[in-house]
């Protein structure tokens, strides 16, 4: 029998290696087509593009087909795709937007039933369509310009892309190079745009040639190939492989497009400017004025600006989460004064019509957005501003309230800031870049299973990171993404992920779908490990945080031979998580290995790092370092024993709660790191100190923050939705809620209420809504449980266990002694 690195399946002869595989893509089908729509089987249309224009060069291009109907139809189903992006208007009514972020590999189509906006007669279904190029968002992957569109029936056929559809190029739309804005922070997301408003169409959703235009007929976007089926998107099915899309339909729903109030002028060189937007407001001629309109609340969406007349003019607008003083820092978020606006910004040059809406074609986010006129020789109306805020469409099903009200305050912002970190896909910050990484998704995806009680959005991106893996088996940070980058330990995060998901929704298939992928990652760590358990200085890098306060440069520390205690112990803990799924879903055997690996790894770190002097594990071997990282790693992994845990996270409390001015003597976990942090609190039995870890938190309140930030200041995003974990914390710490068996099949509810007086919660379960209050009288707690129907449950209480059952009852629980 061959040795097996832990991680790998055993070991298969070369012969029945092709069954094997081919019965495991079958498992693995049927479990992706249990949870989402199956593909399109057969495709009539064909993908098309402008006949002269650089198909993989920057552009902008408009697309329309004129239906006569004879009557209105009650259905009338499409399925569209674009490359890159595409927004599709039926009668010069905005039906809807895409295709999804994904790769070529699994390229998204949306499905619209365009129905409610036609009528007997000539109907116009229209498309803008556009192509970043190489100045493109990193988030973005791409072939080349192209479009398509397929009835559902032969009813719908007529809508089919191919000979009848016009397409003309915007001469007038432009894309900029990211630049600095002002100053030097890493930028990934979307480029700013420019539209001359002169050589522009402005009738493009019309019929007809308006003057200017240049509508041309549609041409095939694969035409590198003399085959007549190569435009289609079937010929990949076939074995053809002419085209790159392999197309699947896009499993989210529609993100969401809703109008908001713009917001208010808080600055401005221009007399009656104050009123607007609500009012229209006149630029003289040869002016330069700023107009600053603040939201008070951060958003993502797309800003409209109505002008007329002004021709020659140009109209910048910019984008800002805060304003920056001489030193480009922020402080109170809402100070005005003479702060100045820094960050993305799109122009446009109106051409002298009345009435004329710019917006960009992607979403922008901001709170305050300045609008900066240079005046030529005529004046400029601004005749108003619009907003539509556009997000995944996320409902807030829980709820959270104490007698703290800044608690209340954190609710606010922090589900603020996951709602702006999600679209299609997740994103780490929806201003600068755009990027979904496992880390910061982890951490989204469990505030939407606990907060929204969705996880469609999860899934996608489960399945974006199984996508991701390299042939070596590792994954890739982030993903979707046009620039590879691994960071090894965002891999262990994907298990944790998977993991998560397991245990909070009751759909094993998705599980079972990607567990082949983990043992791929877990190999991967495996073939690195050195034979006295450690692993070894990873390849790509060893990173895990960059702490706060207390650490070295190039954390986390390794010693001469390249191990880490917490490198090591965070692949301990993918093990024993993926054991967990093995166990249950998958092969025994490997469970086995697995958990005899992580237990010979966490004994190894702890007998060469655990230092009895201060009761703490060090960084490494050579125990000259500590941090709060390492510590809480042994607390998760069980590397610490049970019986030293609530000692050890008390001293990582103290670390971070300290007086002012003080240096800590370990080092401190960052805002996300934070989220790990809190578990191990959770599972240490100390999280009545939970509360005292929110005092950057509470220092967000004071700022004016409101979204949640990336790092402390001066840092560099406002709109970091890894640091909305407290909304999970909340909920699961504090309030007591938790899965106790996998589906979330069973339910542990164990409140750590700290010095709160009043709590209660509702928490979205798959089975319906779980209610929890407490509240403190004399000598005791007063606990109201409400569980729905068949939802069995515990409720744990300083070690004494209540049976709980369906419906509502009320505990009187002894107060703490």
């Amino acid at each position: 029998m061959p040795l097996r690195v832990p991680g790998e399946p055993h070991p298969v002869p070369f012969r029945a290696r092709a069954w094997v595989l081919a019965l495991l893509l079958a498992l693995a089908a049927l479990g992706r087509s249990a949870a989402a729509e199956a593909p399109r089987a057969h495709w009539e249309a064909e993908w098309i593009s402008h006949p002269t224009a650089a198909l993989r060069e920057p552009g902008v291009f408009h697309f329309r087909r004129v239906l006569q109907l004879p009557r209105a139809p009650g259905r009338f189903v499409v399925h569209v795709s674009a490359d890159n992006r595409f927004v599709l208007y039926v009668n010069g009514r905005r039906v809807g937007e895409g295709p999804a972020r994904a790769d070529l590999g699994h390229w998204r189509y949306e499905t619209f039933d365009l129905a409610a906006d036609l009528h007997a007669g000539e109907n116009v279904i229209a498309a803008v369509v556009w192509n970043w190029g190489l100045i493109g968002p990193l988030a973005q992957q791409t072939d080349r310009t192209a479009f398509l569109m397929e009835g559902d029936t032969p009813a719908e056929a007529a809508a089919n892309t191919g000979a009848a559809w016009e397409v003309e190029q915007d001469g007038g739309s432009s894309f900029v190079r990211r630049e600095a804005h002002g100053f030097w922070f890493y930028w990934a997301a979307d480029p700013p745009e420019r539209l001359d408003g002169s050589r522009h169409d402005w009738g493009w959703r019309e019929p007809g040639a308006a003057p200017g235009s240049a509508w041309v007929a549609a041409s095939d976007a694969i035409r590198e190939v003399i085959y007549p089926m190569a435009g289609r998107p079937e010929s990949r099915a076939l074995g053809f492989d002419f085209t790159r899309w392999a197309l699947e339909p896009d499993p989210l729903p529609p993100m969401e497009h809703t109008p908001v109030d713009a917001g208010t002028v808080v600055r401005t060189d221009l007399d009656g400017a104050r009123a607007f937007p609500a009012q229209a407001v006149t630029v003289p001629a040869h002016r330069s004025v700023r107009i600053l309109v603040d939201r008070r609340t951060m958003v993502s969406g797309y800003p409209e600006l109505t002008v007329s007349g002004g021709k020659g003019a140009t109209v910048r607008l910019t984008y800002t989460e805060a304003l920056y003083d001489a030193q480009q820092h922020r402080g109170d978020r809402g100070e005005v004064g003479d702060r100045s606006v820094l960050g993305q910004w799109d122009e446009f040059r109106p051409d002298g019509g009345q009435g004329r809406t710019f917006g960009p074609l992607s979403f922008r986010t901001w709170r305050f957005l300045e609008v900066r006129v240079e005046a030529a020789d005529e004046p400029l109306r601004l005749d108003g501003l619009r907003v539509y805020f556009s997000a995944y469409p996320f409902t807030e099903r829980a709820s959270f309230r104490s007698d703290d009200p800044v608690l209340g305050q954190l609710w606010e912002i922090c589900w603020r800031g996951a709602r702006l970190g999600a679209h299609d896909t997740y994103m780490d910050t929806p201003y600068w870049e755009q990027l979904q990484y496992i880390f910061d998704t982890r951490i989204q995806a469990l505030i939407s299973y606990t907060v929204a009680g969705d996880d469609r959005l999860a899934q996608q991106a489960l399945r974006a990171f199984g996508d991701s893996r390299l042939p070596e088996g590792v994954t890739q940070s982030r993903y979707p993404s046009s620039l590879v980058q691994v960071i090894p330990s965002f891999s262990v995060e994907y298990v944790a992920m998977l993991h998560d998901y397991w245990m909070y929704r009751p759909d094993p298939a998705v599980v079972k779908e990607l567990l082949p992928g983990t043992r791929e990652v877990l190999a991967w760590f495996g073939r690195q490990l050195a034979p006295d358990g450690f692993l070894r200085k990873l390849r790509f890098t060893n990173g895990v945080d960059t702490p706060l306060e207390g650490a070295a440069p190039g954390f986390p520390p390794t010693d001469a031979e390249g191990r880490s205690a917490l490198v090591t112990l965070r692949y301990v803990q993918a093990l024993r998580d993926a054991a967990d799924l093995e166990d249950a879903l998958g092969d025994r055997s490997v469970a086995r290995g697995y958990r005899a690996q992580a237990g010979a790894s966490a004994a190894a770190v702890y007998r060469r790092c655990w230092n009895p002097s201060r009761g703490l594990l060090a960084d490494t071997p050579e125990q000259a370092s500590f941090s709060q990282h390492g510590n809480l790693e042994g607390v998760l992994t069980d590397a610490i024993p049970p019986a030293d845990q609530a000692a050890v996270m008390e001293k990582l409390i103290d670390a971070q709660v300290r007086p002012a001015g003080t240096t800590p003597s370990i080092a401190i976990v960052s805002y996300p790191y934070q989220f790990l942090l809190a578990r191990a609190v959770d599972r240490a039995g100390v999280g009545d100190r939970y509360l005292d870890l929110l005092g950057a938190w509470r220092r967000m309140v004071a700022l004016g923050f409101t979204t949640v930030p990336e790092s402390p200041d001066p840092g560099r995003s406002d709109t970091h939705a890894w640091t909305a974990h407290p909304l999970y914390d909340f909920l699961t710490i504090v309030a007591g809620i938790h899965p106790d068996a996998p589906g979330f099949a069973r339910i542990r509810i164990e409140p750590r209420l700290g010095a709160l007086k009043e709590v209660a919660a509702d928490f979205p379960h798959p089975a319906g809504t779980v209610r929890v209050s407490y509240r403190r009288e004399a000598g005791a707690v007063v606990a109201e449980v409400e569980l729905p129907a068949g939802l069995p449950g515990t409720l744990v209480w300083r070690g004494h266990r209540y049976e709980l059952q369906a419906g509502r009852q009320t505990l009187r629980l002894p107060a703490a002694p």
